[in-house]
């Protein structure tokens, strides 16, 4: 049977307190940099200070001997207080308990969001308008995001670029992927037993997903999933949905190979085992793959690509094995408007 398949600036952390300032904090973030106040910083990091700021910048206040006074009237410690402490309040300024964000970052999110809003794109000026942005701000994170490929510029206007396509498309695989594993913890909840999903693509088997529990587990993969086709019910189950060329072309690639003592012997046994199957027939598969362990797999076909679930279930329970893969079939018809679009992954 079929294993389981188990799809500068540095990290943000904090200093311990400065000296003779035990309230004091620096948290340094990667990725966009900016201070307290919002302006960008020059280098590649950002240092921002939560709490009393009283000798952050230079040298801690002078603790021992008279306050020098500056101009003013002001002690040193309380006219760099004063300089130091931010006069508004920041996104990117986090108060205790609330997570730290970097508003660049927000931003420019807006700025996606804005150009998400319309279909042929828009002027700079528009973007700004709607993300409620300066416009020399926007500018800047325009031209960052342009020079990253997440947009592109196009006869005045900004659309999304190949990197933003990629990320949506791969937002569309986590959740076609996310689909399937529901509608397979279905199935495993419902019948008890490890189900399994898997697809003939790119002239390779490919395990798509698997649902188990620590009481119905999955079956090790003890002898590589690829090169074992001929062995285990999914991929005999595959392989009995190619034709004669593409069957023949798999077997030239992966030779059939004796891995237990019930394996198929050859390849000619398992070809002639192949052009037996009925069509939307259960393949059963006894000790196999696996010694201790019985699977049975049906097929699942959505326009060109060969698919299978199947399922197992340890020697001593095979009694089990023909009524529970009948119910997997009965219901699998239902469970294609679920699982037929998971075929582009």
């Amino acid at each position: 049977m079929v294993p389981a398949a188990r799809q500068g600036c540095h990290e943000s952390g904090s200093s311990p307190p400065f000296p003779g300032n035990p309230r004091s904090t620096v948290t340094v973030h990667d990725g966009s940099c900016e201070f307290p106040d919002g302006s960008p910083d020059s280098v590649s990091g950002a240092v921002r200070v939560l709490g009393n700021t009283a000798g952050v910048r230079g040298r801690p206040p002078y603790a021992g001997g008279p306050p020098v006074t500056m101009p003013g009237g002001d002690s040193s410690a309380t006219a760099l207080a004063a300089r130091s402490a931010p006069t508004t309040t920041s996104p990117t300024t986090a108060s205790p308990g609330s997570p730290t964000l970097i508003g660049s970052v927000r931003r420019a999110l807006r700025l996606m969001e804005a150009v998400a809003s319309h279909t042929d794109g828009a002027p700079a000026k528009q973007l700004a308008r709607e993300a409620g942005l300066p416009l020399p701000t926007a500018y800047h994170l325009l031209r960052t995001l342009a020079y990253e490929g997440y947009l592109r510029r196009e006869n005045g206007v900004f659309v999304f670029g190949e990197a933003a396509v990629r990320l949506a498309m791969g937002g569309a695989m986590q959740n076609r992927r996310t689909k399937i594993e529901e509608s397979l913890a279905h199935w495993r909840d419902s019948i008890g037993v490890p189900v399994y999903f898997a697809l003939y693509r790119e002239l390779e088997i490919e395990l798509v997903a698997v649902a188990d529990t620590p009481y119905a587990p999955a079956v090790d993969e003890w002898a590589d999933f690829r090169e074992t086709g001929h062995a285990h019910a999914l991929g005999q189950c595959l392989l009995g949905q190619l034709d004669e060329r593409a069957r023949k072309d798999h077997l030239a690639r992966h030779p059939v190979d004796r891995i237990t003592p019930y394996t198929v012997p050859d390849r000619g046994g398992l070809l002639e085992r192949l052009g037996a199957m009925g069509q939307m027939q259960p393949v059963i598969e006894r000790q196999e793959y696996a010694l201790g362990t019985v699977c049975a797999a049906i097929p699942v076909t959505v326009g060109s690509t060969a698919g299978a679930m199947a399922i197992s279930l340890p020697l001593h329970q095979e009694g089990r094995l023909v009524p529970a893969v009948e119910q997997l079939r009965s219901g699998v018809g239902a469970m294609l408007g679920s699982v037929a679009f998971s075929i582009s992954i």
